[in-house]
């Protein structure tokens, strides 16, 4: 069984969404005690996870930091040691960091009804270890850290070249004067291609369905303005407030208006490259702007490189891998001494842990999301997923939140256990992820449900779950009782 430790509240990952869920619940349930473990040797989560060239926030910094704890760097996107360092500040200022432990992994972990408590069972370092605990938050991120997306590429095995998936990028890749093929049209590929052009590479970046690409700054001159003249918390809820409406706008613009901003992405590609042929033949999808994430390229840089001629574009599909690089499907050989394959995630909520009730296997296909947050049917367990069409902390922070709310009300009724029960009258549900984009649409099988009411709706739109979830009546989708044995609140 190993070392046995109990704890009011479990987090399990110390990314984002775990040091967001931390700071919250302190806030409002200092009585309470906690513990956040995570797999890896240090915290960050994705930004600790991804170490390949250039890699960046996809949106700004104002708003994918946190509301409690400005952002006073420079740049509103924003590399990824800057946010691992932003991170690091933060758990040091709370005190966060004194309730860390790395190098733990959970594997599964069972709701005992009658005592009301989750017993986890872990590993330290390969070490059994067990953890009791009265509430439960994973924050694990929504993607498989170690199986990405495989899209089963015929002949990889006869590649004579290096073949790298970016999740798991080498330390010692030596990238000058090497001809590097990116597979892929995603974040990852639009983050990755202009980097490896400044790196020395000989870059084709090898698409078989375009995306769109919106210039953005990579600083805010607003931002740079209100700064010099307003104290540093005041500027920043200004900037952050506006930024967040800026996103919103454009999603909505995009949902409502497609063919127009469709019109202007395309304008803004032509002005980037200076070539309209190639913009139509490489920067048009055939899908509108925001059926699938639209992609950020800070001062226009994957534009800059084509425009320079140190990045080549290929539109077309794959045959099979050759010991000289790719076979397409119209005959052409591209040659490559590095292929990377950004071909995108692979979904898996909760990080794979195995959760029960009572020794039942809780099947999440089954259940219905309440608020984006719990799961029917499952007590004392919460998750955190961000948006999709904005930066994910604005999501994650309002989940911390309601969190934080829960815990307050369970400590204050002297209750133990917190469902989320469904109404017999639930309505239609529908997919839990509403996006066309292929990782999410593999994994749609495996994932909670919603509908388009709250409390069990989770809307990509901010205002809307800002507005329901922020004023949320907690009687409303949830039951309170009390175990048999209550002790949530050992300390209080």
């Amino acid at each position: 069984m190993g070392t046995v430790t109990e704890v009011d509240v479990l987090i399990v990952g110390a990314g984002i969404s775990g040091i967001n869920a931390a700071y919250r619940i302190a806030e409002s349930c200092p009585e309470l005690t906690y513990l956040m473990v995570d797999r890896r040797d240090q915290l960050g989560g994705t930004w600790d996870l991804f170490r390949y060239p250039g890699i960046r926030s996809d949106s700004d910094f104002y708003t994918l930091c946190y509301p409690f704890y400005p952002w006073t760097g420079e740049n509103s996107i924003v590399d990824g040691d800057e946010i691992l360092s932003y991170l690091q500040a933060v758990t040091t200022r709370f005190g966060i960091d004194e309730h860390m432990q790395f190098g733990t992994r959970v594997h599964a972990m069972n709701w005992t009804d009658a005592e009301a408590h989750w017993t986890v069972d872990a590993t330290v370092n390969d070490a059994p270890m067990t953890i009791r605990a009265r509430f439960v938050v994973m924050c694990t991120g929504y993607y498989d850290y170690d199986n990405p997306y495989d899209p089963g590429f015929t002949g990889t095995e006869s590649f004579g070249g290096t073949l790298i998936h970016p999740q798991f990028w080498p330390s010692d890749l030596e990238l000058d004067g090497k001809r590097v093929t990116v597979i892929g049209s995603g974040a990852t590929a639009i983050t990755l291609v202009p980097s490896l052009a400044a790196a020395g590479a000989r870059v084709t970046m090898l698409q078989r369905t375009p995306s769109y690409v919106m210039v953005a700054p990579r600083r805010d001159p607003l931002a740079d303005r209100l700064r010099k003249v307003l104290p540093s918390g005041m500027a920043h809820q200004i900037i952050r407030a506006k930024n967040t409406a800026l996103q919103v706008a454009v999603y909505q613009a995009c949902r409502r208006a497609p063919q127009t901003m469709r019109k202007l992405l395309r304008k803004g590609a032509i002005t980037g490259t200076g070539s309209e042929a190639l913009v139509d033949e490489h920067f048009n999808p055939p899908y509108d702007p925001w059926d699938q994430r639209l992609c950020v390229a800070p001062r226009g840089d994957i534009f800059r490189a084509i425009r320079a001629g140190d990045v080549h574009l290929i539109t077309a599909s794959i045959d099979r891998f050759e010991a000289d690089g790719i076979r397409l499907t119209d005959g052409s050989l591209v040659e490559a001494d590095i292929v990377i394959t950004a071909t995108g995630l692979s979904i898996q909520l909760l990080g794979g842990v195995a959760v029960s009730v009572d020794g039942a296997p809780a099947d999440l296909s089954q259940a219905v999301a309440y608020r984006g947050a719990m799961l029917s049917g499952v007590p004392n367990l919460a998750f955190c997923l961000g948006y999709i069409n904005l930066s994910w902390t604005m999501r994650a922070d309002m989940t911390a939140r309601l969190v934080a709310r829960i815990l307050r009300r369970m400590l204050d009724s002297g209750t133990d256990r917190v469902t989320p029960v469904l109404p017999d009258t639930l309505g239609e549900s529908g997919p839990f992820l509403d996006m066309q984009a292929g990782y999410i649409a593999r994994a749609a099988d495996r994932l909670p449900r919603a509908t388009k009411t709250y409390p069990w709706a989770m809307a990509q739109n901010f205002v809307r779950d800002a507005w329901a979830t922020n004023r949320a009546d907690l009687d409303d989708g949830l039951e309170w009782s009390k175990a048999e044995k209550p002790d949530l609140a050992k300390t209080s």
